[in-house]
């Protein structure tokens, strides 16, 4: 049986690459679901509902195909302080100057959703990041070699992340916004 075409829920071009690494064809439309936040919710649970809700949205209009969802939250477990994208710059660097010195979890929930066959899969994968102490003058640096606005937690390790990431413990291209390890089991199981 030839498997359902695969469709990517995301606008983010670090999806897209990641999963290009896994299957050659893929389609991308991005969602238009609003992510929640809910402080009752872990933020486990929180990346899983945004993966789910982003691939619904676009499996409603692509019933046949299995979409993929993802939602990746930036995550500092001592203050139970939850990191999306931020706002403007200063609101990045706040961000940063929260971060920095400090370990913190990147969460990225998984949607794989097929409508008509009525299947899905949601998980979700963990990673422990570990920032350098900075200065605010490295800090300011650091933006000014990227745009922090459409990343959680304000950065993005695979753009000059050595100036500002002292050690990981998980997985990299989950901190990058796809956890391509678990992701490939998944499609696997999917028969692609």
């Amino acid at each position: 049986m030839k498997p359902p075409l695969l469709i990517l829920a995301s606008a983010s071009p670090r999806r897209a690459e990641l999963l290009g690494q896994l299957v050659a064809n893929f389609q991308v439309v991005p969602s238009s679901a609003h992510e929640v936040h809910d402080e009752q919710l872990t933020a486990w649970e929180m990346a899983q509902i945004n993966a789910y809700r982003k691939a619904r949205a676009v499996a409603k209009k692509f019933p046949d195909a299995l979409v993929l969802g993802a939602d990746t939250l930036v995550y500092l477990d001592r203050e139970s302080k939850l990191f999306g994208k931020p706002a403007n710059r200063d609101a990045a660097a706040r961000m940063l100057t929260d971060l920095q010195g400090r370990v913190h979890a990147v969460i990225t929930g998984v949607c794989l959703l097929h409508l008509r066959a009525h299947r899905q899969s949601v998980f979700a994968d963990w990673t422990d990041v570990k920032f350098h102490p900075l200065t605010a003058k490295q800090i300011q640096e650091y933006l000014a070699l990227m745009n922090p606005l459409d990343k959680a937690g304000a950065y993005a390790i695979q753009e000059h992340g050595e100036r500002i990431v002292a050690e990981i413990s998980g997985s990299y291209s989950n901190v990058v916004g796809l956890p391509v390890e678990r992701v490939r089991e998944e499609l696997r199981a999917w028969g692609i």
